[in-house]
């Protein structure tokens, strides 16, 4: 059972055991629909849960106070594979991303994507050039032709000037 990282605990909220969740994940309210997540190597049941911007908070089953609550503080939140949420087509998780290989439009090979930058108005992928240096890649159909997961392959067109470093 492969268990996927979606949040991080970042502190204590009240006096009741409550914990703030910082999400990985675009989708927060996802927490009323788990039922039960993973605190690092701890299952836990979800009582209760609201957000707050881009935090949520949760009430797990167990934790009773706020000094068992701030015991919590920097601790990994997982959910298990099965648990992902089916996605649309054309739309794919980043750790399913992460090591393709990326093709330039004549098939020629430009890198592997290494990461998936997600705080810009859009994605970015970076892809690690053979030179070993990087570069950015806006995740958008101009530059982003083709993605063939079967094949492990993404096809692009970069912008012009992005490959003269």
């Amino acid at each position: 059972m492969e268990k996927i990282l979606i949040g991080k605990i970042v502190n204590a909220v009240g006096l009741k055991g409550e914990v703030k969740v910082y999400c990985y994940t675009d989708r927060k309210e996802r927490f009323q629909e788990l039922g039960q997540i993973w605190v690092e190597k701890t299952l836990c049941q979800i009582q209760r849960a609201r957000y707050q911007g881009n935090v949520a908070i949760l009430k797990l089953e167990g934790i009773e106070d706020r000094n068992q609550a701030e015991a919590q503080k920097n601790k990994g939140v997982f959910i298990e594979e099965s648990q992902l949420d089916q996605l649309p087509e054309d739309t794919y998780y980043v750790r399913d991303l992460i090591g393709i290989q990326v093709l330039q439009e004549d098939g020629s090979l430009l890198g592997t994507l290494t990461d998936v930058i997600q705080n810009s108005s859009q994605d970015l992928y970076q892809v690690e050039l053979e030179n070993g240096k990087r570069v950015l890649v806006p995740a958008v159909r101009e530059f982003v032709l083709d993605i063939c997961m079967e094949e492990r392959q993404m096809t692009v067109s970069p912008p012009d000037g992005l490959l003269e470093l």
